[in-house]
């Protein structure tokens, strides 16, 4: 069973800020576009325009752009109720590519599942301007910050 995810655990001002973020990220969710459109208590939004860019040579979006976009979701929605000073790393995640996309947007919706101190398991539902494209699950190591050298 699930252990749940304490509302009062849940920092509204570190999600506040996390969705603010969109526009100061950097590396590769930059180059992506995503922005995050919601977090909440165990829950988080993101989205990504479509771009000819980001098409493999068929003419659909490339898996591995939502497999980038699925990976950022499953560490991102953790931090709002993680300790301050922890991180989070994916450890390992499954995609089950269901459509092809093509052009619009695509909104990865992630929701921590489980969540103990030192791991988690979040799902994430990925959609095509609302038709389901893609399905993932993932563990995240929750880990101590890192001491100083």
């Amino acid at each position: 069973m699930p252990r749940p995810v304490i509302p009062e655990r849940y920092d509204a001002e570190t999600a506040a800020a996390m969705t603010q973020l969109g526009d100061g990220l950097e590396g590769l969710p930059a180059y992506l576009g995503i922005r995050t459109t919601h977090m909440g208590p165990a829950t988080m939004t993101a989205q990504l325009e479509v771009r000819a860019d980001l098409l493999n040579p068929f003419g659909t979006l490339h898996g591995g752009v939502i497999s980038a976009l699925v990976d950022h979701v499953l560490g991102a929605v953790l931090y709002p109720v993680i300790e301050h000073g922890r991180w989070a790393a994916t450890t390992e995640f499954k995609v089950n590519l269901l459509a092809a996309v093509r052009e619009g947007s695509v909104e990865a919706r992630s929701t921590i599942v489980s969540l103990t101190r030192r791991t988690a398991v979040v799902q994430v539902e990925v959609d095509n301007d609302g038709r389901p494209c893609a399905l993932a699950q993932g563990t995240v190591l929750i880990a101590e910050p890192r001491a100083a050298t």
